[in-house]
């Protein structure tokens, strides 16, 4: 890339992932389909490419114009397609034979706390996480940043209706709980053995009361009541964990 030159804006409706964990996991995903790399000559040395990706050698400087301010790019920049679509119904018959929780984000519109709540899902291997298509983040390079990888592995689904999505929930065999600080019982204390679906909503309003009437049960945190709340993405670690090691 020329000194000085100004790269290209991103292509609309096409995102730009930086950094070594969201670029080699992305290119590592069949179901993705990158478009083009930039990086640095050290940087994609140490990748095994795809012959036919569009690939620009660049300087830092020229890459860090690629990305917001200081977004920690690591010498690689990648433009992608979106992930395909993936249907409720499909992700709840894949997982019928197993135990693996769900996660529902009630209007969560931050990238970041989107992103770390995908890395958790993925530490932890839940089925997947569903938020309502209106209000929740696209995919982005802060998003996928905030992932650490984990937006290639862990099925994303987007629904129109998240009411009528936690009605199909529960058809399928889930338990649905509603994570509020205002429950009077702990998660440990209503989760059961069954299959758990974890409902967590917006940081600072939570849940809608509408969310809320479609859970079988709300469940808190036991914190100190010197923390008011948690931010939700270390609230979604948390009840992983829990019905993770759950007996």
């Amino acid at each position: 890339m020329r000194k000085g030159h100004r790269p290209s804006q991103s292509a609309p409706g096409k995102p730009r992932f930086w950094g070594r964990h969201a670029v080699t996991a992305a290119l590592a995903n069949p179901d993705r389909v990158v478009r083009r790399i930039w990086g640095t000559r050290e940087a994609l040395a140490a990748l095994a490419l795809p012959p036919l990706l569009q690939t620009t050698y660049a300087d830092v400087a020229d890459l860090g114009r690629l990305v917001p301010q200081d977004a920690p790019h690591q010498g690689l920049v990648i433009e992608v397609d979106p992930l395909p679509d993936i249907w409720l119904g499909d992700l709840l018959d894949k997982g019928r034979d197993d135990r693996r929780p769900l996660i529902i984000l009630d209007q969560v519109t931050d990238p970041h706390n989107v992103g770390a709540v995908l890395r958790s899902a993925a530490a932890f291997n839940a089925l997947g996480i569903i938020t309502q298509d209106r209000h929740s983040p696209p995919e982005s390079g802060a998003l996928a940043r905030s992932a650490s990888g984990a937006l290639e592995v862990v099925p994303w689904v987007r629904v129109v209706n998240l009411a009528r999505a936690l009605d199909e929930i529960a058809e399928a065999g889930f338990w649905r709980i509603g994570m509020t600080g205002h429950a009077k019982g702990t998660l440990q204390q209503v989760m059961g053995e069954g299959r758990i679906a974890i409902v967590l909503g917006a940081e600072g309003e939570g849940m809608r009361q509408n969310t809320e009437s479609h859970c079988d049960e709300l469940a808190k945190l036991p914190i100190s009541p010197l923390v008011e709340s948690l931010n939700i993405s270390n609230a979604a670690a948390i009840a992983l964990y829990a019905i993770a090691t759950r007996g």
